[in-house]
């Protein structure tokens, strides 16, 4: 039996690190064996790259753990929630929610597949303009959007 409480419960997006590290050779690798030292994982993975600095956008296993390390090492970072949708055929499930995310007339800012699977199926991360609504959206058209307790071991 579920509880009133039970039914209200927010479910938690999958949370996004963004670091900015130097552009230089090593840095990203030095901060992946940093957390590969804590047993943690980057299971998601965006880039942006500049003359001077990089923006590594990274979705991590175990990100409680991984807060805790970037605060204990001194490491800044931001924090931000993903919509993760589950793509179950991606070319066609891709366009389906490109165009639900249109037609609802909210802004994609930017995407980027993770690298495990959902219950055998490839998985797309999405930075909205609005996550409750385009999580909605979304899940009204049938599409699965994946939540954190989800997708972490």
């Amino acid at each position: 039996m579920t509880t009133g409480e039970d039914v209200n419960k927010r479910r938690d997006f999958v949370r996004q690190f963004s670091v900015m590290l130097p552009n230089r050779v090593g840095a990203f690798s030095a901060l992946a064996n940093l957390l590969s030292g804590r047993k943690i994982e980057v299971i998601g993975l965006s880039v942006q790259d500049s003359r001077d600095a990089t923006v590594a956008r990274l979705v991590l296993n175990d990100p409680d753990r991984a807060e805790e390390l970037f605060m204990e090492q001194g490491i800044a970072y931001t924090l931000s929630e993903l919509v993760v949708v589950r793509m179950k055929e991606c070319g066609v499930d891709l366009k389906r929610c490109l165009n639900v995310l249109y037609e609802a007339e909210t802004n994609l800012d930017y995407a980027f597949p993770l690298m495990v699977q959902h219950k055998g199926h490839s998985l797309l991360a999405m930075f909205l303009e609005d996550v409750e609504f385009g999580a909605s959206v979304l899940n009204q058209a049938g599409l699965t959007v994946v939540y954190e307790d989800e997708l972490l071991r």
